[in-house]
């Protein structure tokens, strides 16, 4: 614990409210024994609580891509990663931010874009798209966001070889169409893809670790997930 002392923690997901979002997410609180009876072995785990001590069991049911959440490649193939399988070690580490928060819906970012913020990206690098789309989250405007072209997405993947791919809009490809190239192009590299980020914005730097804990949950094709960014204070 030592070491957070000398880091900045910013935190980079939205935060979640039971009711509120475009995917579900609702919390039911049962009395002990209507949650155990629902449990496999539900004999083995029955546990009497005093009456005076405050213990509460909920159920929780969600939708795999309710607020900011990471995608696997099992979204879009059947024989894709999960959430269970997915490799850890990419889903943490260095991370780079690129700036294409003046970019408007529908209008693509390049792979000469992409270049020419000057920004070395490196191989196993986790790559952050700011659009500060976060600023018209759950708004009417919501999905009016900018999109990767597929020769950036390929620059990406194949030329730099990149571990997994993030924005803090609500995709990164023109919404209502009836295929996802980006998506699909990312996938067939074993690319993760976060979306809904937020607070990129207030990142002091262009380079820092990134932390993503999806559940371990087999089968599951995306995950709401926590994401946390840790920057050196002295902004180097």
């Amino acid at each position: 614990m030592s070491m957070l002392k000398s880091l900045r923690i910013v935190e980079l997901s939205h935060r979640m409210v039971p009711g509120q979002e475009e995917f579900p997410l609702q919390i039911e609180t049962f009395n002990t024994d209507e949650v155990m009876a629902k449990t496999a072995r539900a004999e083995e785990h029955r546990i009497e609580r005093r009456a005076d001590i405050w213990y509460i069991l909920q159920e929780v049911l969600m939708g795999s891509h309710v607020g900011t959440h990471v995608e696997f490649p099992y979204h879009h193939r059947k024989d894709g990663l999960s959430a269970a399988d997915y490799p850890l070690d990419r889903l943490m580490g260095d991370a780079v931010l690129l700036d294409f928060s003046h970019k408007q819906k529908d209008e693509e970012i390049t792979r000469q874009e992409i270049i020419g913020t000057g920004l070395e990206i490196r191989a196993g690098d986790i790559v952050l798209i700011r659009t500060d789309m976060h600023k018209l989250w759950k708004t009417p405007r919501g999905h009016d966001r900018p999109v990767l072209s597929i020769e950036a997405t390929r620059y990406l993947v194949e030329e730099i070889g990149i571990h997994c791919i993030g924005t803090d809009a609500t995709g990164l490809e023109v919404r209502g169409r009836n295929d996802q190239p980006v998506h699909e192009l990312l996938f067939a590299h074993d690319v993760a893809m976060i979306e809904s980020l937020t607070n990129l914005d207030q990142l002091h730097s262009s380079r820092f670790e990134i932390i993503v804990l999806p559940l371990m949950v087999e089968g599951m094709d995306s995950c709401p997930v926590r994401v946390v960014a840790l920057e050196k204070k002295d902004g180097r």
